[in-house]
């Protein structure tokens, strides 16, 4: 019956790599899609959709038009998401989850730094002049995983300082 459970735990967590990473896939095109005839969608005073293309990592760290630099970032996050897939076989319930939501959304943008050489980030979140870094669904995904793996081990009552 454990066997059969955690068959069972493997493939959820497999699910939802997949339904983050299609999600991530479709957002995507479309705004591509929809920006090739306008420059930004307005949404409210808040929020706009901008398609901008980054070539580094978060928030545009390291963007590089140097070949070398590239590739050896696109390595090192392909090395880090096997790690994840690591961690997300060898964890147990909730971790699994936030692991699976880190790994769909950096094989999002992996995707597309493999196939477009740049990830599109369109989200423009902004309060009057002050714009926040341009992001995607992938990014949210990888971010709400790690935040919520830190929130669970800073309460985690079982861990010592």
């Amino acid at each position: 019956m454990n066997y059969l459970n955690s068959i069972k735990k493997f493939f959820l967590s497999f699910f939802l790599i997949f339904i983050i990473f299609i999600s991530d896939r479709i957002s995507k095109n479309k705004i591509i899609q929809i920006s090739e005839n306008k420059n930004s969608i307005y949404i409210n005073d808040f929020l706009n959709f901008d398609l901008v293309f980054n070539t580094g990592i978060a928030f545009g760290i390291f963007s590089s038009q140097n070949d070398l630099v590239y590739n050896a970032i696109t390595f090192l996050i392909s090395i880090i998401i096997v790690f994840i897939v690591y961690l997300i076989l060898t964890s147990h319930n909730i971790d699994k989850i936030l692991y699976s939501c880190i790994a769909g959304g950096a094989l999002g943008n992996l995707y597309d730094r493999i196939f477009f050489r740049a990830v599109p980030d369109f989200i423009d979140f902004h309060i009057n002049d002050y714009h926040w870094f341009s992001f995607n669904l992938a990014d949210i995904f990888i971010s709400l995983g790690i935040i919520m793996i830190l929130i669970k081990e800073l309460f985690n009552k079982n861990n010592e300082i």
